[in-house]
């Protein structure tokens, strides 16, 4: 029996541990455990009130995308991933990361609690905002293919929207366009801005990393187990849906910096889209499409996306739950 499939019977036996990859993310997820009001977020609201309006903008833009689509994966994992795989390692883990998920969205409504920010502005974006309304439709619409139609996942076309649905929410919307908001989010810090606001996008990219992590290898898991996903044209179809999705982000973009703030624009964000989708492709076996260079070095101090291969061959106590008092320093 593979990783697929609907038997409520199955997958009630943790032991012997089948996917040993989903067990380990597992207990890294729960040693990364973190509550939002660990952090000192008010700290901050000096920065906020001097900069700029493009600055206050960009980081109002950020919550309003951030806020409903944390909650839009939960939604995508709990009807698109969840009742579609027997491992009970994968259960553990996907239960796990619906909290995290849960966590984020508490988190950025921390933000918009904190910093002087219209909320009403703020949760209408999502809507209002053409680009940002797009890339919103464009995953709901695998989510509805999961949940208002009869998907059999026995079938060769029920495992490859099985892994539609995967590749829009793990590979794009959080591998590529999380991953782009979080080094604009970042990036005040690299001015000594929002240096809190910093510290909890931080622990918020590392939990982004496993999860990002599970769905890479849960897609390789399932193609190997099932050759007959295994086609050139299914292949060029999910190379496509990333191409398209690099095209809506350069859009949105465009609008969170239309003018641009100190050492940040829109070319500079969308030069690393470009080369997060090359990441991306290439762990999922594809060529590169962009060979652009990534413009965002510094975002390896912050968990850069190349380093999570490597993810359990380094310690993060300054993160873990267990770790000393000490080792919890925030910056």
């Amino acid at each position: 029996m593979g990783i697929l499939g609907t038997g409520i019977k199955e997958g009630l036996l943790l032991k012997p541990v089948t996917y040993q990859w989903a067990m380990d993310l597992y207990d890294q997820a729960v040693a990364n455990t973190w509550f939002p009001n660990e952090i000192q977020l008010g700290e901050d609201i000096a920065d906020f009130k001097k900069m700029t309006d493009e600055e206050r903008h960009a980081i109002t833009f950020l919550m309003s995308y951030f806020n409903p689509n944390e909650l839009l994966v939960n939604k995508a994992l709990a009807f698109g991933v969840y009742p579609y795989i027997n491992a009970p390692e994968a259960h553990l883990y996907l239960a796990k990361q619906m909290w995290e998920e849960a966590n984020h969205c508490m988190s950025f409504e921390y933000v918009l609690e904190t910093f002087p920010i219209d909320r009403n502005e703020a949760y209408n974006s999502h809507v209002d905002v053409p680009s940002m309304a797009r890339k919103e439709e464009f995953e709901v619409s695998f989510i509805k293919r999961m949940t208002e139609e009869t998907l059999d996942i026995t079938t060769t076309a029920g495992k490859q929207d099985f892994i539609r649905n995967l590749v829009a929410y793990n590979i794009i919307l959080e591998g590529i366009w999380f991953y782009s908001g979080f080094m604009v989010a970042l990036s005040f810090r690299q001015r000594n801005l929002l240096r809190n606001f910093g510290s909890l996008m931080d622990w918020i990219v590392r939990d982004e990393s496993l999860h990002l992590k599970f769905g890479i290898n849960l897609i390789l898991t399932v193609l190997d187990e099932n050759p007959d996903l295994q086609t050139p044209e299914f292949a060029g179809e999910i190379r496509q849906m990333i191409l398209d999705a690099v095209e809506m982000e350069e859009q949105y973009n465009r609008d969170l910096l239309p003018h641009g703030i100190l050492g940040l624009n829109a070319n500079y964000i969308n030069q690393y889209v470009k080369y997060l989708a090359d990441r991306r492709l290439e762990e999922l076996g594809f060529d590169t499409e962009y060979n652009v260079t990534n413009p965002a070095k510094w975002m390896a101090a912050a968990n850069d996306t190349l380093q999570l291969v490597n993810f359990f061959e380094s310690t993060n106590t300054s993160y873990e739950s267990n770790a000393s008092a000490s080792g919890k320093k925030k910056d």
